[in-house]
């Protein structure tokens, strides 16, 4: 896994048609603004999370 730190308003670029920005930082909490092509899904890990366990 790559970790990096970013500040506010500093962007990470993915793929060359990925942009993740750091949108605000409030306590330890993040926003992340993100984008992407209409074709890639974009899913917080709790909903997969949820669809595994509803499945089992």
């Amino acid at each position: 896994m790559l970790v990096l730190s970013r500040n506010k308003d500093e962007r990470i670029v993915i793929g060359g048609d990925i942009v993740i920005t750091v949108v605000e930082i409030r306590g330890d909490k993040v926003r992340l603004g993100i984008e992407a092509p209409k074709e890639v899904s974009i899913l917080r890990q709790e909903l997969l999370d949820d669809d595994r366990t509803e499945a089992a």
